[in-house]
């Protein structure tokens, strides 16, 4: 009777041992099978993977704010309004539901392109707007008339060469919480959101950078 029962359950082990390696193999399949690297963005255009690591964590801007940064920012319908590290799209979206702006999100992360993109058509601006996936360091910002960010000091910072090099004279940055170092804004707002206070940042690129900041 012992022996019966060793053999029901050895034979009971080796099922199930044969059914994990099934799954194993079933599972390998699928992952070869499933595109990984790219993701398709509305205008059919492949947004490929990060290239590096993220900049900044992902932290959607207030709505409130949203609207503050774009009123200090007197952004108009004439302006080209671009947003770096642009995440769900919601200020280039805003810029352009409430004053027909045309704007440009720039995100290095895909998942927060293709969630742009999806928000564009839902709120039927994708005329007025774009989401390109770009390492915000090696985008071309001469186009812009106004540069929103939401980033960190230090990247502000590092950023701040590109901005004098790229933007004309005249064009308006905003940031949000965060200043640029050395760079004195030409104005600071305070501004409360849902659960605390925020600093907005605002600054005109001059005709001729400080000696300092050069």
């Amino acid at each position: 009777m012992q022996l019966q029962k060793f053999f029901l359950v050895a034979i009971a082990s080796s099922s199930l041992m044969f059914a994990g390696c099934t799954q194993q193999r079933d599972f390998d399949a699928q992952a070869q099978q499933s595109p990984t690297t790219t993701i398709e963005t509305p205008d059919s255009t492949e947004v490929e993977a990060p290239v590096r690591e993220l900049d900044v964590p992902y932290v959607p801007t207030p709505n409130e704010v949203v609207a503050q940064m774009l009123q200090l920012a007197n952004v108009k319908k004439s302006d080209v309004l671009y947003d770096l590290g642009s995440g769900d799209g919601r200020i280039v979206i805003t810029a352009a539901q409430k004053y027909g702006t045309r704007g440009v999100g720039i995100d290095i992360n895909p998942e927060r392109i293709s969630e742009a993109n999806a928000n564009a058509r839902a709120a039927k601006v994708t005329d007025l707007v774009q989401f390109r996936q770009q390492d915000l360091f090696k985008t071309d910002l001469s186009e812009a008339t106004v540069v929103t960010l939401y980033l960190l000091p230090n990247i502000n910072v590092k950023l701040r060469p590109q901005l004098f090099k790229q933007l004309k004279p005249g064009t308006r940055i905003v940031s949000h919480d965060f200043d640029m170092g050395e760079w004195k804004p030409d104005r600071v707002v305070q501004v409360q959101g849902p659960t605390r206070q925020h600093t907005l940042y605002y600054w005109v690129v001059p005709k001729t950078v400080p000696a300092n900041l050069q």
